[in-house]
This record gives C-alpha cells, sequence and structure tokens, in this order.
C-alpha cells in the first residue's frame, strides 16, 4: 500500500493525495518558492490535529493544473506582486510569469472540497 505523506509530528497518514486534499484538519498556509526549479519549492500545509506544518513538494502537484505554461519569470519586474517571495501569500497571480501555474495550483487546492478524514472516523470511531 502506497502512502503520500505521513505528518512529521504525529505520524498520521494520509494514503492518496485526494484524501490528504479533503482532510479538513489540512490548510493550505503558504508556498517556499525555488525559482531554480518550481517543482522543488513546497506548498506548506497545517495540520490541525497536532498543530504541525507540512512541506509537500510542488511537484507533487503538478498534475492538477491543466493551462497555459509561461517560460519567462517575471519575480521582481513591475508586473510582479510579489507573492512567491512572500512565503505566506497564497493569492493567485495573473502575471505570465513561469511562477503563475503554481499559483494557479494553489487555488485549486484551497477550493478543494473538505470532509471529516476517513481514517481519522475509524481509528476513533
Amino acid at each position: 500500500m502506497s502512502l503520500f505523506k505521513k505528518c512529521t509530528c504525529c505520524a498520521f497518514p494520509w494514503l492518496s493525495r485526494a484524501e490528504f486534499l479533503q482532510d479538513e484538519k489540512t490548510v493550505l498556509i503558504g508556498y517556499q518558492a525555488n525559482f531554480c526549479q518550481l517543482e522543488l519549492g513546497y506548498f506548506l500545509f497545517n495540520h490541525l490535529a497536532c498543530e504541525s506544518t507540512i512541506a509537500i513538494p510542488a511537484g507533487r502537484f503538478k498534475d492538477m493544473y491543466a493551462g497555459p505554461l509561461f517560460t519567462q519569470r517575471l519575480t521582481g519586474t513591475e508586473v510582479c506582486q510579489g507573492f512567491c517571495e512572500d512565503m505566506d501569500a497564497i493569492e493567485p497571480c495573473d502575471a505570465q510569469c513561469e511562477c503563475a501555474y503554481v499559483r494557479e495550483i494553489m487555488q485549486i487546492i484551497r477550493n478543494w472540497p473538505k470532509e471529516a478524514c476517513q481514517l481519522a472516523n475509524i481509528a476513533h470511531g
């Protein structure tokens, strides 16, 4: 059985990405950018059950985005709003920038329907 992620604090397991995103106790709080290789940046999530922060490489979510990919990075230019330089910013970006798809993935994650985690229900049930 494969495992998508295990909490680094309480060791709670999520078997799939969908299960992780659906869990009402996981909340996206930011993105730590790696401007050399965007997929190696980290999406940061709070795990409300144990009050820890979980980092997951952005590349593990890349397939969720089907929109345009831009090749030029606009970080630091007049059209850049600076979101990727602010780890806590989770807003979308409308610049036609190489980094824009990461911001769009964040919106998909933010809007993912939440429900009580099935493993938690079984464990406490």
